[in-house]
């Protein structure tokens, strides 16, 4: 609210001067319309620099000055080559104008390339504080161990949800089909518990790209003009992530980097579930929703065997552990066959 008021002072102000000091010979009130407007120019620039990162500011200021400087070796061979006059003056104001805006541009989208923290400490904790922010995407929420993840503290920071990115939960929450409607709900409502935990802070931003219509677009976007680190499950979006060069945290990648380590030779129980692809394979889970693929298995769907660990494959997926029965193919709960003992008179 003090902002605002100090705004509106300031436009009035600028108006009030010009009014009373009519530049350009025009009359009062016409100076005040062109002051008032002026001043209000002013404040949209003031907006529009107060959302750049301070490292594309720092470019902008050094771009502008590299800008200015050219243009002032270029109007001192103007001043020569061209008799003084109106041209002359006309043409030195258009390349200190040229000049300045290409180099404030070119500096503003080369300030991502910037350290600033290089510069000193002063720099460095806002890097660190923008760092804190992790945008979390719709499969994520819907998806919902992000929510798990969070009440653990290990995701430090401000977790930022993007009005687009409610727009599609909600759109998801009222789809007709019943899977889709479900999945949008449960979404929300993890939305809705993680804003009920005191210790997250939640903040949901207006910010959008109506240019982009692709929602993990927007997303990526979003992330670099906040300096923050998407979070997801969605393989497609990690890929895509990585080619626009934004700071991805996988929540599938965190289950499988937390599942127990397993090496071969160790042994284990698994219940066989169904069928394997190859051949007499059978395949079983484990507690974490691991795939084990048993050789000689096909037959003992339903049953529960002992089996040592063959190998253990990471794919993009997850981890596959491929193992063989023990004890000669019988599974660990079906009877031993008793042996015949021999009577000796």
């Amino acid at each position: 609210m003090d902002l605002i008021l100090v705004r509106i002072l300031f436009v009035a102000l600028v108006s009030a001067v010009c009014f009373f000091l009519k530049p350009f010979g025009v009359s009062g009130p016409i100076a005040a319309g062109c002051g008032a407007f002026a001043s209000a120019a002013a404040i949209v620039f003031e907006f529009r620099v107060r959302a750049l990162s301070l490292r594309r500011l720092i470019g902008a200021v050094a771009g502008s000055v590299l800008g200015i400087f050219g243009a002032s070796l270029f109007c001192l061979v103007l001043r020569s080559a061209l008799p003084a006059g109106a041209t002359s003056a006309s043409v030195q104001v258009f390349v200190l104008l040229l000049m300045t805006y290409v180099g404030l541009l070119v500096g503003a989208s080369k300030g991502d390339l910037l350290n600033p923290a290089a510069l000193g400490g002063v720099f460095s904790g806002e890097k660190v504080t923008r760092k804190n922010y992790k945008v979390l995407d719709t499969s994520v929420i819907i998806d919902g161990r992000i929510a798990d993840v969070a009440d653990t503290g290990f995701l430090d920071g401000i977790y930022v949800i993007p009005e687009f990115v409610l727009r599609e939960l909600q759109v998801v929450a009222d789809s007709t089909d019943g899977s889709k409607r479900q999945r949008g709900r449960r979404g929300l409502d993890m939305l809705q518990r993680m804003q009920s935990n005191c210790n997250l802070q939640i903040q949901i931003v207006p910010d959008d790209f109506p240019s982009i219509k692709e929602v993990d677009l927007k997303l990526l976007e979003l992330a670099k003009k906040w300096d923050a680190k998407v979070v997801t499950n969605d393989f497609n979006l990690n890929k895509v992530a990585q080619l626009h060069r934004v700071e991805v945290l996988n929540v599938n990648d965190l289950a499988n980097a937390l599942k127990p380590v397993v090496l071969p030779g160790e042994k284990m129980n698994i219940v066989i579930l169904k069928e394997g692809k190859e051949y007499n394979q059978g395949v079983g889970y484990l507690d974490d929703g691991t795939m084990v693929v048993v050789d000689h298995a096909r037959k003992l769907i339903g049953r529960n065997v002992e089996i040592t660990v063959t190998s253990v494959l990471q794919t993009a997926s997850g981890k596959m552990i491929f193992g063989r029965m023990e004890e000669n193919g019988r599974s660990a709960d079906s009877p031993r066959t008793p042996v015949p003992i021999e009577m000796t008179h």
